[in-house]
């Protein structure tokens, strides 16, 4: 055809997480280990909120910005939290799940030819991200020995007169690293006196398992030019409830809104009323999940260092081992990618290539432990076999 798509479409790369699930669809026997989702059901209160809603007959457009009970509800519970105190009308935009969120912030702040800085490894959905919007990606590697925490010097290295937004993620997708105090306190002396814009990823913020969780929000002197980024796909469960919300400067919510606007124009009611319930009557549960997620790390990074040629160093937060495979990559000849290939072939065993995170994931796989523990017994044991039976000098 003469007729050619957009540069943009065709350049823009897939996932490596979607990569290694589609492949094993037409498997069976598998045990997944790709997709960041719990494997928790939404608390019921919520799933009988929401259902009630809808019977009730509210299936008509809303605000933009979202309803305004939910935009109230996200206010108070960060103000019962000490962190943030936004103003629910100005300050407060819903979107669709926080990866929209993301992107329209990237719109909202970033030219084309404007430079974004990212620590990875990182989530794949950056990356893309990025490029739609047409700004230039920065990578700024992070190193195993610390723990996958973003070194400041490194940040300030990066930055240069065309740098307009850094994007801090923590707990982080796919590492798992939490930044602490001193290391989030040096970070903001290399950006307090810069005028870069920060989004803060934090929709993992309330899967920690470190004894301290060091916030954006505790910088009150840089939140004018922070975009908060959170979500409910991970704090109840709601993934396929497509929930998410930024908080930030009224001007920045005012032109995310309107972007979001010709984009998903709105969210439905039912859901967002039933999410505002869950912040009301449904705290705890967040915190059942987590004691679960703890159990499961601590036995899969137990499992993983049984594995010949595979280490993992403990992650402080998400649901996310992050395994280094190098001595099997070298003894093999394979990269990572191909690692987890073969051990999907082999195993039914669905893990991710750490070179899809970013180049500096090349050498890692991701693995998910937000899965049970009878998969994560069986699905480290058969890897496990299945390396030792190749006999390599490890």
């Amino acid at each position: 055809m003469g007729l050619e798509l957009s540069q943009l479409a065709k350049g823009l790369g897939g996932s490596a997480i979607r990569e290694m699930f589609n492949e094993a669809q037409n498997m069976t026997n598998t045990i997944s280990f790709t997709v960041g989702e719990p494997d928790f059901i939404t608390p019921q209160p919520i799933i009988e909120e929401v259902c009630r809603r809808f019977e009730e007959g509210l299936t008509h457009y809303t605000p933009n910005s979202g309803v305004a009970e939910l935009r109230k509800a996200i206010a108070k519970y960060h103000r019962d939290r000490g962190e943030l105190d936004p103003n629910p009308d100005k300050n407060i935009m819903v979107s669709c799940g926080a990866t929209e969120a993301i992107q329209m912030a990237l719109f909202t702040l970033a030219d084309p030819g404007d430079e974004v800085i990212l620590p990875t490894p990182a989530w794949p959905n950056y990356f893309g991200q990025i490029g739609m919007c047409g700004a230039r990606l920065v990578e700024v590697p992070t190193r195993e020995e610390n723990g996958f925490a973003p070194d400041p010097q490194d940040l300030l290295a990066a930055i240069t007169d065309r740098t307009k937004v850094i994007i801090l993620n923590s707990p982080c997708n796919p590492t798992g690293a939490v930044i602490e105090k001193a290391r989030y306190d040096a970070i903001i002396d290399v950006l307090k006196d810069r005028e870069i814009f920060i989004i803060a990823d934090e929709v993992y913020s309330r899967l920690v398992y470190a004894d301290e969780y060091t916030s954006i929000t505790g910088y009150k002197d840089i939140l004018d030019r922070v975009v908060y980024i959170n979500g409910f796909s991970k704090m109840f469960a709601m993934t396929g409830w497509r929930l998410g919300y930024a908080i930030a400067r009224e001007d920045i919510i005012t032109n995310m809104t309107k972007l979001h606007e010709n984009g998903a124009s709105c969210l439905p009611a039912p859901t967002q009323l039933a999410a505002a319930y869950g912040l009301v009557t449904c705290l705890p549960k967040i915190e059942e999940m987590r004691l679960s997620y703890l159990r499961r790390r601590n036995l899969i990074c137990s499992l993983i260092n049984k594995i010949p040629g595979f280490s993992v160093k403990t992650p402080n937060g998400a649901f996310y081992a992050f395994a280094n495979v190098k001595p099997v990559l070298a003894a093999t000849g394979m990269n990572s990618k191909e690692l987890c290939m073969d051990i999907l072939k082999n195993t039914g065993c669905v893990t991710v290539p750490g070179s899809g995170f970013g180049e500096c994931g090349e050498g890692f796989i991701r693995i998910t432990y937000a899965t049970s523990d009878e998969k994560i017994i069986e699905g480290m044991k058969r890897i496990k076999e299945y390396i030792s039976s190749l006999g390599l000098a490890l």
